[in-house]
């Protein structure tokens, strides 16, 4: 395999990219200011020299959804991001999509949930006591073993023809509390305090918060259908128990 270095945030090393022929895998984040992904912009303008690839996979977020007030959402649900953050996710699926009008290359946008798996549980913050929303204020938690993400990224780039949309998620969301404390069980850990909503505001950093303020349930029957995924880890218990 070769190995080439490359910053996306410095257009000119994505010269030494060579990408004819071959399956991307698109999983840089945005930058960290502003509405619009830069680095998406960057990277599809160097494909001109480095060649087309055959297939374009963006791992994306389903924050690009924004606040649904805990209703199931399929990839035909209108877009409204509630933050700059979820902003720059969708303006990279723009871009994308309108490279792949201009080049007719397949383009698969994931519109992925929270991952997890072993090494990304809430542990540590768990044991330092982290407080959670209580379980009426709390809003629903989406989320995807990184093992079946893997393989729905391979079977993605397999089968891609066109432009593809997919929600990646398990499909079995609960809310945001009972995650924690599900974490919290698996880990042997005290059950973590709750707050109300006041409470939350005073205590909880602007990151937290803002993953807080939104709620939906992410429906996956199109993926499961279209690209024929088998989960290995269908909910979240058995996705826990791989994680001991």
């Amino acid at each position: 395999m070769d190995v080439v270095l490359a910053d996306l945030d410095d257009p000119g090393t994505l010269s030494r990219l060579t990408l004819q022929g071959r399956i991307v895998y698109y999983s840089a984040p945005p930058p960290g200011d502003g509405r619009e992904d830069r680095r998406m912009k960057s990277f599809l303008e160097s494909i001109r020299s480095a060649g087309l690839p055959e297939v374009v996979v963006y791992l994306g977020a389903t924050g690009v959804y924004g606040q649904c007030h805990g209703a199931w959402v399929t990839e035909d649900h209108v877009t409204q991001p509630g933050n700059l953050r979820s902003c720059r996710r969708l303006h990279a699926e723009q871009l994308l999509t309108d490279w792949h009008h201009g080049t007719r290359v397949p383009v698969v946008l994931l519109r992925i949930a929270g991952i997890y798996g072993p090494g990304r549980l809430p542990v540590e913050s768990l044991r330092k006591g982290q407080a959670i929303l209580n379980e009426s204020d709390s809003p629903y938690s989406n989320r995807i073993h990184e093992d079946d993400l893997v393989e729905i990224c391979r079977l993605a780039a397999l089968r891609a023809t066109g432009l593809h949309v997919y929600n990646v998620s398990d499909g079995k969301p609960c809310k945001m509390s009972v995650y924690y404390e599900q974490v919290a069980r698996m880990a042997g850990l005290p059950q973590p305090p709750t707050l109300s909503w006041p409470q939350a505001e005073m205590m909880l950093g602007d990151g937290m918060l803002e993953f807080l303020r939104e709620s939906r349930r992410i429906d996956n029957r199109r993926m499961l259908a279209e690209l024929d995924v088998v989960l290995k880890y269908p909910d979240l218990e058995s996705g826990l128990a791989s994680c001991r």
